[in-house]
């Protein structure tokens, strides 16, 4: 599986930001926010920047698509998020299905944290350093400051790093060559901005990590828990502290800042400890995972005995373990409280076990209770779809993308059903948008051209889709001139 790196990322941001730059002309001048960043990128073209990259991280296969870990990443950022000052700014969190340690910020308010970083960390306060950290860099613009000083003085890098990213995409031997050969004469000036960023998304992540309610000594014991990793590692040093080196003075000022503060003993939220046993259960063989939460279990050696029990149960379930699954379950239901994650993992066992009728009975009451829970929001019309209820799955995700339009695994559920029921448009369409949220707009393009030739659908969904068709040409066009003409001109071969 193919990971993106922080600075094969950067180099696509690049590339689209000098697209942005040569389209914000004198003729339309943008709003001065206090910094020269503006001079070059507004916060709508961030969001598009953003967004733009976000499409790549899908098509990479690096997005981990898990609704549970996504959807604690968001709840723990949202907190984060309310208290900055940049009340209007928008934030998604996701995960990187990486064993690695890093995080890092994109434009537009989309943050993405490895999967080894949220296992090193020992508490939600942790955790919630590192985001609010990243958090600052959005709200502070430091990476379209960044592409401001780019512009002003890198601009033949940004060429050279755009050839990069279009070698990497048919050869990924030369893509290695051309990024370290276009960085080369850069790597001081990128350093210098990173050291004074890092020094300012401390600062202000420090104020933010402190007014959502956060132990702020958090802050340096996880710079401390980095500095180990690192000697650990040697000279193969974790990805995030070749992006946010960490200093002895970075440690001293965290932990100076938090000796300003009153002590706080902050309790872990218990999603915190389901979604790293969640995680935990995915590592090495399934076998593996489940003889190290049996021994957790039998030496009373956890931070949440319910948390080891749920990943004791997703342990079990990935090795199809299904009776004993079941009988851990229900062990799992006496001793803990109730739990969304607990009932969506009920639901995956009586599915898997095949009895779907009880799953969707468990689903349906579930949904009464937590009815925003994703994990839930997917199951119920999957369960629904295996047991031949088409019609009734249809109509529960029509209802639920009036609510969340944007969600990719809604649109193909969508699919699904209305290819079960022989509705081509439909189909097509729901599949199509399926394609355009994992970065694929010419498969996009391919369906909704099916969805139009399906010859089921009424006037009304015939020009929609039509309408669709023609924005998404145009989108597709804009992209291939933001690479043709570079290519033309640069990469050879």
């Amino acid at each position: 599986m193919h990971f993106y790196t922080r600075r094969v990322i950067f180099a696509h941001l690049f590339v689209i930001a000098g697209s942005l730059a040569a389209q914000s002309g004198p003729s339309q001048p943008l709003p001065d926010l206090g910094d020269s960043s503006q001079a070059v990128i507004s916060p709508a073209q961030e969001r598009k920047l953003g967004e733009a990259t976000m499409r790549q991280v899908h098509a990479s296969g690096a997005y981990l698509d898990d609704p549970e870990v996504n959807a604690y990443l968001n709840s723990l950022g949202r907190r984060l998020a309310l208290s900055t000052t940049s009340s209007k700014q928008d934030f998604e969190f996701f995960a990187i299905n990486d064993p690695g340690v890093n995080a890092f910020a994109l434009p537009g308010g989309f943050i993405g944290v490895h999967t080894g970083l949220i296992l090193l960390t020992q508490n939600e306060s942790e955790l919630a350093s590192v985001l609010a950290h990243e958090i600052s860099h959005v709200t502070q613009h430091h990476i379209a400051r960044m592409i401001s000083g780019e512009q002003k003085n890198q601009l033949a890098t940004l060429a050279a790093m755009a050839i990069a990213v279009l070698a990497a995409r048919s050869r990924p031997d030369a893509a290695g060559a051309a990024i370290a050969t276009a960085q080369a004469a850069n790597i001081q000036y990128q350093l210098d901005f990173s050291r004074e960023y890092e020094r300012e998304a401390d600062r202000i992540g420090f104020q933010v990590l402190d007014k959502a309610g956060f132990d702020t000594r958090a802050m340096s014991s996880m710079f401390e828990r980095l500095q180990r990793s690192f000697r650990a590692y040697e000279n193969n040093a974790p990805n995030y502290l070749r992006t946010h080196p960490v200093t002895y003075e970075r440690i001293a000022d965290a932990t100076n800042r938090a000796e300003t503060k009153p002590y706080r003993q902050v309790a872990d939220s218990r999603d915190f400890h389901f979604v790293r046993a969640l995680l935990k259960s995915y590592q090495g063989t399934s076998k593996d995972a489940i003889r190290d939460f049996e021994s957790s279990l039998a030496e009373r050696k956890f931070n949440d005995e319910s948390a080891t029990r749920y990943g004791l149960v997703a342990s079990l379930l990935r090795d199809k373990q299904l009776e004993r699954a079941a009988k851990e379950l229900a062990v799992l239901e006496q001793t803990a409280k109730p739990s969304a994650m607990i009932e969506a993992m009920a639901g995956q066992v009586l599915a898997q076990s095949g009895k779907r009728d009880a799953a969707i009975k468990r689903y349906q009451a579930a949904l009464q209770r937590y009815p925003n829970h994703m994990q839930l929001v997917y199951d119920y019309p999957d369960a629904l779809i295996e047991t031949g209820q088409h019609g009734a799955a249809v109509q529960f995700i029509e209802g639920q993308l009036q609510r969340f339009p944007n969600d990719a695994r809604l649109h193909q559920l969508a699919a699904k059903s209305y290819a079960a029921l022989g509705r081509k448009l439909q189909q097509h369409a729901h599949q199509g948008e399926y394609y355009v949220r994992l970065g694929n707009l010419r498969g996009a393009i391919d369906q909704f051209e099916l969805a139009i030739k399906g010859g089921d659908g009424n006037f009304y969904q015939i020009s929609t889709a039509e309408s669709r068709l023609r924005t998404l040409k145009q989108d597709l066009a804009d992209q291939g001139k933001e690479f043709g003409k570079l290519a033309a001109q640069n990469f050879r071969p």
